[in-house]
């Protein structure tokens, strides 16, 4: 990719003192929360009014945008797309935390430069007080200037000796620890909103008190650097802006996960009207990539032809008809997901349809994630909330967010938004062909970082075997067996369909249209009306003697035949399966079975019904005596 910013420009913009004057151009402060999302007294969050009064400054001396979105739902892909001007799948920064491993590290394209750089070259002094986040290779004493700061609300008088200068202040958000908060202070569990994708019940209502909390305590700190900049005398040629990298950090749906919770977030911005004219709320469609283009456009910089964002106080400013945003691997957790929001709409496409929408993932042990789990082993989640948690993963999503703002009602299939549905699917096919490095997978030496040693390794997505031992040849690694509580030494054949990162285990399907990802613990899916398959291959089993049959446990609504077979050979007659609404056990003997020897490379189990017959695999697997 070339870059716009050949030698001269550069040797330009280095004299930026002389070209523009050092009073002529303002200085940029960007608060950048963690994990927030727009709950505050400002965008009408009714647990919040009046609770945030520094945070709502903002807004009221400036320009608040309601409906902006970040590129990612996730901290590191963002903050890398936002540091860059484009979104991250265009130059490989799409993957959470990668580039960390020293034998996976990732460089940007030749002649792309980040944000702060680009500025410094620019004649800016340049800052970042917190995380930084970024998945590439970058220089520090390229990108930040050597100068040390003090405190967040304490480095104006320093930073003022240093104009004009762009500083991050990192803020922790919706990670901040709310013990110290006074208890005439805290937000009361039983008078908040939960979201209409989470249970109803009380302790997701203390999960939504406690980020109301967390926002709380923020705009406590924010306060502090506003009162501070006030009284360094920089406020008259400073530019202030507040904004988050992605949603609640507690709400599974919200961060990491590409929805309105995940990607909407806060974004307001005050200073000068020179560069902030005061329009009040303003109702357009804004990506957090606007921001980047925004800034470098205050600075009076060029913007560099990467660039997916536009100045969004340009004369000839046009508001978006969409915003786009990507969701890849979280930590461990190996995703592919595509999302396009329109005026009233959001169309998603999911890649990964072998895996539930709720993978395992970093939150597993959190007390909010064990009590989803629960409910659904107890059959006590709505039907709503089994589906978009545990259900199967559908190609497509599309959902009427002006009116399902939590996204529960899925409308593809519903022929009243088929024109809707096919106009999303185009803006997201060309947003899409301008390129997307996320259509290949991690190199073998990222993949073993981040699924067998980051944090010990708790990968179970089947992209990690490529990197580990099966020893017992069932197809399923050592390392995935351990962690999803099976035993890797037995040599025993068994499928339970239960592991939300690996719905399938590897069966696939043959002759069958459906996804056979059903419900976490199952495989679902209907007949076609000719005979299809069930085929399991890459295996390398040797029969034990006392191997006693193939136990299948299944259910279907409607009659259907089934035959087992091992290496292409049949394992015995085919058997008749009456339909039933409980689970049934279909014993397929083994003892003495002429084709059950040598060692088993592959399974087959044929099936045979009437077409839509809808069949539930609950269970495969080898019983020995």
């Amino acid at each position: 990719m070339k870059s716009s910013f050949n030698l001269l420009t550069i040797l330009l913009l280095a004299l930026g003192g002389y070209l523009f004057g050092s009073d002529s151009r303002p200085n940029i402060v960007w608060i950048f929360a963690e994990d927030t999302s727009p709950w505050m007294g400002t965008y009408g969050h009714e647990a919040n009014k009046l609770a945030t009064p520094h945070i709502d400054s903002i807004a009221q001396a400036g320009v608040r945008f309601d409906r902006a979105y970040v590129p990612a739902p996730v901290c590191s892909a963002c903050r890398s797309s936002m540091m860059v001007g484009a979104n991250q799948i265009r130059f490989g920064s799409h993957e959470h935390r990668s580039s960390r491993a020293k034998d996976a590290q990732l460089y940007l394209p030749e002649g792309m430069k980040i944000l702060p750089q680009i500025m410094k070259e620019a004649g800016y002094m340049t800052f970042n007080h917190g995380k930084t986040d970024y998945n590439f290779v970058w220089e520090s004493d390229k990108v930040y200037s050597k100068v040390k700061l003090k405190g967040q609300a304490d480095s104006w008088e320093i930073l003022k000796k240093n104009q004009p200068f762009f500083i991050q202040f990192q803020t922790k958000g919706g990670k901040i620890n709310t013990g110290k908060l006074s208890a005439d202070r805290r937000t009361d569990p039983s008078k908040v909103a939960v979201p209409a994708d989470y249970p109803q019940n009380d302790l997701y209502r203390k999960v939504v008190a406690q980020h109301c909390d967390a926002i709380r305590v923020d705009d406590d700190h924010i306060g502090k650097i506003l009162a501070s900049l006030k009284g360094s005398g920089l406020e008259e040629n400073t530019i202030v802006v507040y904004l988050s990298d992605h949603g609640a950090n507690h709400l599974v749906r919200h961060k990491q996960m590409p929805t309105e919770g995940g990607l909407h977030v806060p974004f307001m911005l005050m200073g000068p009207d020179k560069w902030v004219p005061k329009q009040g709320a303003r109702k357009d469609l804004v990506s957090t990539l606007d921001l980047t283009a925004t800034t470098l456009s205050w600075a009076g910089i060029k913007l560099p032809d990467w660039y997916e964002g536009r100045n969004l106080f340009a004369k000839d400013f046009e508001p978006r008809q969409w915003v786009a945003s990507a969701k890849d691997r979280l930590d461990h957790t190996i995703d592919r997901v595509r999302t396009i929001r329109t005026e009233k709409f959001r169309y998603t496409r999911n890649y990964k349809l072998d895996r539930i929408l709720l993978q395992p993932q970093y939150r597993d042990g959190q007390d909010y994630l064990k009590n989803l789990k629960e409910l659904y082993a107890a059959d006590k989640l709505s039907d709503d909330l089994k589906r978009i948690y545990f259900g199967e993963r559908p190609k497509e999503e599309f959902y009427d967010v002006s009116k399902d703002p939590a996204q529960v009602r899925n409308l593809v299939g519903d022929p009243k938004f088929a024109k809707e549905l096919n106009r999303h699917r185009k803006l997201l096919d060309a947003w899409l062909a301008k390129g997307d490095q996320g259509e290949d997978e991690e190199s073998s030496n990222a993949l073993r970082h981040n699924g067998d040693d980051w944090q010990g390794g708790r990968g179970v997505n089947p992209e990690y075997e490529i990197n580990r031992q099966d020893n017992d040849g069932d197809g399923l690694s050592d390392k995935w067996e351990k962690l999803n509580g099976r035993d890797p030494q037995d040599g025993r054949l068994t499928y339970e369909f239960d592991c939300g990162g690996w719905q399938t285990e590897g069966w696939q399907a043959k002759g069958i249209r459906d996804n056979i990802a059903g419900f976490q613990g199952f495989l679902q899916f209907r007949l076609p009306g000719k005979p299809g398959s069930l085929v399991r291959k890459g295996l390398k089993i040797k029969p034990n003697g006392s191997d006693q049959a193939l136990l299948i446990k299944l259910r279907a609504d409607a009659p259907l035949e089934i035959e087992a077979l091992a290496n292409g050979k049949s394992l015995g007659s085919v058997m008749k399966v009456s339909a039933s609404k409980q689970f049934k056990e279909v014993r397929l003997p083994l003892t003495g079975n002429t084709n059950w020897k040598n060692v088993i490379k592959s399974l087959e189990i044929k099936l045979k019904g009437s077409e839509g017959t809808n069949l539930e695999v609950d269970l495969i697997e080898v019983k020995r005596s």
